[in-house]
């Protein structure tokens, strides 16, 4: 294993996580997963029309936005549980905040994006951090943001319901800011990021090598041989005239 030399996490505890973020990732997918939100045929009809792809063309690139989607999910697991690792009083809740230090008070939700709240999600999320600091003048909220547009730990200011409001306790920061809070180090997370390649690789070489294992094509080919036929039914099978379904 290489050297990491990264002075906040040991190398065993970063090649660890990131090992555990590597194996969540999805490698396989079946009829079963590829509905599990119930498929919409025609959008993908459109889709396949409009830019002129094939329909298979169209389904693989389905299967890798879900993929994709799946896997930012990880990647959030990666952020957020990589601070266990930081310091023995950070702790991941099952419920509730994103983080939390009880020791120092210090509870935090966690985004990927500046952009990633709508203005409903934003508003609930100041509120509950509103009633969390209620219980305490020592507490402190951060919403900390894993893309923020800047470096920044500001006092978050939002608007609910016309009214503006800012309080010095519930704060917007983004993630290189919140590494220097956490491990002191100014430069954690840009070191983090400079070393995150070759940990990859490190791990990556450890791991039995694993294609994608997509039966998708298959499944839907027992429904019917004409796949946009069997997605229609996939979807619409108990609908009014659909069992007589002519594409």
């Amino acid at each position: 294993m290489n050297r990491y030399n990264l002075d906040f996490i040991s190398d065993e505890d970063l090649f660890a996580h990131v090992k555990q973020t590597v194996e969540k990732y999805r490698f396989n997918i079946d009829l079963k997963k590829f509905n599990k939100n119930l498929i919409d045929p025609i959008k993908l009809t459109f889709d396949s029309k409009i830019y002129s792809k094939s329909l298979e063309e169209t389904i693989e690139l389905e299967i890798i936005r879900q993929m994709d989607k799946s896997n930012t999910n990880h990647i959030g697991y990666f952020h957020q549980n990589i601070f266990k690792y930081l310091g023995e009083d950070w702790e991941v809740p099952k419920q509730g905040f994103d983080l939390v230090n009880e020791k120092e008070k210090i509870y935090v939700e966690m985004k990927n994006k500046h952009n990633t709240m709508n203005s409903s999600s934003a508003q609930k999320t100041y509120i509950a951090m509103q009633n969390k600091i209620l219980k305490g003048a020592d507490i402190t909220c951060m919403l900390v943001e894993v893309i923020a547009k800047q470096s920044q730990n500001i006092p978050w200011k939002i608007s609910i319901n016309g009214e503006q409001y800012v309080h010095d306790n519930i704060r917007r920061v983004s993630m290189d800011k919140f590494y220097h809070i956490v491990t002191g180090n100014a430069d954690a997370f840009k070191s983090l990021c400079e070393v995150l390649p070759v940990v990859l690789d490190d791990v990556i070489e450890t791991l039995e090598h694993e294609t994608i294992d997509n039966t998708v094509f298959f499944e839907l080919k027992q429904i019917s041989p004409n796949l946009l036929k069997s997605l229609y039914f996939l979807s619409f099978s108990k609908y009014e005239g659909f069992d007589t379904f002519h594409i």
